[in-house]
């Protein structure tokens, strides 16, 4: 009888999170099922992903264009030209290329978070390229906002969930809308773009992955205000605020996607950063 497989670090601290978030939620008298735990995969290996995935995990995230392209793409999608199926049939060499890239891309049912600021030239790359796309974290300006609503539109895709992306910290260095033009902006996304459907805001903590009750509570107060002015009820704006050290406060804080990275997946090398 063979012995039993031993669970990877990564699986094991994916189950801890997950409990802690559960946990978390009960006491803020949240039901589980509304937090959602995006696993952020940012500059590991496609084989640490899939331990988690394999797992039955299915939502990550990624701050990188390059990163998420080189993870996400379906080879399936690129096989259209009738010319290019033919060869394929006919030649070996080919074949074998095509398993080999299936084997090492992941699958196609996982749930892509893009997280963070984004520039506008690398929209039609980001949206064309990962069809799995199902959420962006980090409208912050109206630009971007036009510019993702186009090429949704140009794609053909449906429209894409969009968090907008607000400086609770009142950072410099941050990306996001100040907390006073957050009503506006997401008037003009709900108004202005029908390609994107607006499902909540997010901040980013602070630069050691923490966040101040007051940050937490800047965005809960902001929701409140853009749920009055488009009147939805709270359930309908999502909060996206918390992360590897602060998402149990966060949680109960009333945050409902938490985006945990380095506690699931282990320090990051960022040797090899990318940009956006």
């Amino acid at each position: 009888m063979a012995a039993p497989a031993v669970e990877g670090a990564a699986v094991t601290a994916l189950r801890s999170v997950l409990l802690r978030a559960r946990h978390a939620a009960e006491r803020a008298g949240t039901q589980p099922e509304r937090v959602r735990v995006v696993a952020v995969s940012k500059t590991k290996p496609n084989s640490l992903i899939r331990q988690v995935y394999d797992a039955g995990h299915r939502c990550f995230g990624e701050n990188y264009v390059q990163e998420i392209v080189q993870k996400a793409p379906q080879v399936f999608h690129v096989i259209t030209n009738e010319k290019v199926k033919i060869f394929a049939l006919q030649n070996f060499i080919f074949n074998l290329y095509l398993l080999v890239i299936l084997f090492l891309q992941l699958p196609e049912d996982i749930e892509w978070h893009f997280i963070g600021h984004l520039q506008s030239n690398k929209v039609k790359t980001l949206l064309g390229a990962v069809p799995n796309l199902a959420l962006f974290e980090g409208v912050d300006n109206e630009k971007i906002a036009n510019h993702l609503d186009r090429a949704v539109s140009s794609l053909g895709r449906n429209p894409l969930k969009v968090f907008l992306q607000v400086n609770t910290s009142g950072e410099a260095s941050k990306s996001g809308i100040e907390p006073s033009a957050c009503v506006r902006f997401a008037e003009y996304v709900k108004l202005r773009c029908p390609n994107l459907e607006f499902s909540g805001l997010m901040t980013i903590g602070m630069p050691d992955y923490t966040s101040t009750p007051e940050n937490f509570r800047t965005l809960s107060n902001c929701r409140i205000e853009v749920c009055k002015a488009l009147g939805i009820t709270e359930d309908e704006c999502e909060l996206s605020m918390g992360m590897s050290s602060d998402f149990e406060q966060a949680i109960e804080m009333g945050s409902t996607n938490v985006r945990v990275g380095s506690t699931i997946f282990g320090p990051r090398d960022y040797s090899k950063k990318l940009p956006n």
